[in-house]
């Protein structure tokens, strides 16, 4: 398999799913690792805080209704 289409299939996983079992196999791992996060670690990454005003208030969106 080139460079080019390992990177490929690295960024897109829509390619990478139509290659068959044996190039999905023979594709090294990606150097910059586990790309996908948790719903736990998105909230880290976010301060994982509520923050509230008079008005608004936020846990992990923002949302303006009066009441927290």
């Amino acid at each position: 398999m080139s460079y080019r289409n390992i990177v490929r299939a690295w960024k897109d996983p829509e390619y990478r799913l139509g290659l068959s079992a044996a190039e999905q196999a023979r594709l090294p791992e990606n150097p910059a690792g586990t790309v996908e996060l948790t719903d736990d670690e998105l909230n880290a990454a976010a301060g994982g805080t509520s923050v509230v005003t008079d008005d608004c208030y936020a846990t992990g969106g923002f949302v303006c209704t009066g009441q927290p």
